[in-house]
């Protein structure tokens, strides 16, 4: 959501930061209906003093015994009540309308973020790692997986395309990859382990930007429940409404989750394999801060996510994602892709991102900064910590055999139970 104050303030500026998104301008049109808004809703303030004194008048009057001057009042508070509704609804109407059209707008880039319409033209920050030199053609996961317990057949026979049932070894090496992202962020980086629900109400989705914008993406209950497309959901709503104290240290939140997307990512990618889901796992890690904190929280952030892959000796780069490419309530995005040997290719392996103020003005979520008695908005940023099942992809393939066996990571190793390497189920 966006500051009102703000736009009145400085129309063109806020259209020009939305072009930079492709979006059309939009500020006379919000200040249009927030003058309509704020008119009606001074008629409505006027009508019930007048209506007040009045009242209070015709007391006064029948104390008198003036019943001409009571009469006349009398007539007046009718007219004022009759009159009332119209500028009611003309306020409530101008300030759905209003909330309506903020709440498809993008958030505004931040000034060092680079314009571009797309991915093409994202900017590589830096590289990590040595990719391996393969003395064979490495394969990819999607050829790999189903000798060693990644069974695309049955996952479909139970639940359709983009569901997977993985078994044996695979199954407790993406449970292990879990495990190692939740001790890194809890023991190492200081995030606080949560166990949300994956189930939320709309106004968790709308405060989180996820609604309306997403809800075509998003699967839905019969009883008006949402299923969780990350827990950036569940962890960020759990301030909605909530007036904090102040944040000299930032609120760090983690969780692992199954995560649910409906959307099927683009047209002919990923129609194979692990790497885009309907049901996966995640480890999302939420920081609640200042403002003036968030962006070293961002870097902060993004250096838990690496931390991982560097530990799992995973070559990755990192990637500050143009104006075209960032995600709805993003201001500024860092995505992390992770070198697949296999495909050939760098994909996108987590995503970090401040929000700004954007997602705390939508949920009402604000703290009190010491020594002031107004409060202020927060701000929240989100990031994958990492996701699961991409990264259990990348481990397959980076870390694969000529006999289509798989190594396990040192770092996974306490978590696997003397197991070493992923084989063929026979």
């Amino acid at each position: 959501m966006h500051d009102i104050a703000y736009i009145r303030a400085n129309p063109q500026a806020f259209d020009a930061a939305l072009a930079r998104r492709g979006a059309d301008p939009v500020a006379d049109r919000i200040i249009a209906l927030d003058a309509k808004k704020r008119e009606a809703s001074t008629k409505v303030q006027q009508a019930q003093s007048r209506r007040n004194d009045a009242s209070k008048a015709i007391g006064q009057a029948m104390g008198q015994g003036d019943k001409d001057k009571a009469e006349a009042l009398k007539a007046e508070v009718a007219e004022i009540k009759a009159s009332m509704p119209q500028w009611e609804d003309a306020a409530s109407a101008a300030g759905s309308e209003l909330d309506d059209l903020l709440a498809t707008l993008p958030n505004l880039p931040a000034d060092d973020v680079p314009d571009g319409k797309d991915e093409a033209d994202n900017v590589e920050v830096h590289q990590w790692g040595k990719k391996r030199a393969f003395d064979f053609e490495p394969k990819e996961h999607a050829d790999l997986g189903p000798a060693l317990g990644m069974d695309f057949e049955t996952g479909a026979k139970l639940s359709g395309a983009r569901f997977t049932f993985l078994r044996g070894d695979m199954a407790r090496l993406h449970r292990a990859l879990a495990q190692f992202m939740l001790d890194t962020q809890t023991r190492k980086n200081g995030y606080t382990e949560c166990n949300p629900p994956v189930l939320v109400n709309g106004d968790a989705m709308y405060g989180t930007d996820k609604l309306p914008k997403f809800a075509e993406d998003s699967f839905r209950t019969t009883d008006d429940r949402w299923l969780i497309p990350t827990s950036e959901v569940s962890l960020t709503a759990s301030v909605a409404g909530d007036i904090l104290p102040d944040l000299t240290q930032p609120i760090r939140l983690t969780a692992h989750t199954l995560c649910f997307r409906s959307e099927a990512g683009a047209a002919g990618r990923d129609t194979r394999g692990f790497i885009r889901q309907h049901q996966f796992e995640k480890v999302e890690m939420v920081s609640i801060c200042r403002p003036e904190d968030s962006a070293a929280e961002h870097e902060r952030m993004t250096e838990c996510a690496e931390q991982l892959l560097q530990t799992l000796d995973l070559p990755y780069r990192r990637i500050l994602l143009c104006t075209g490419d960032m995600g709805f309530g993003a201001r500024k995005t860092y995505d992390l892709e992770v070198w697949l040997p296999g495909q050939g290719a760098w994909r996108e392996i987590s995503s970090c991102s401040n929000t700004g103020d954007f997602q705390a003005r939508r949920m009402n979520a604000r703290y009190r900064p010491q020594g002031e008695k107004k409060t202020a908005f927060v701000h929240t940023l989100n990031g994958s910590g990492l996701a699961v099942g991409r990264t259990l992809v990348a481990v397959m393939e980076n870390y694969q055999n000529a006999d289509g066996s798989v190594t396990v990571p040192d770092a996974l190793k306490p978590y696997m139970g003397g197991v070493d390497r992923l084989e063929a189920i026979s």
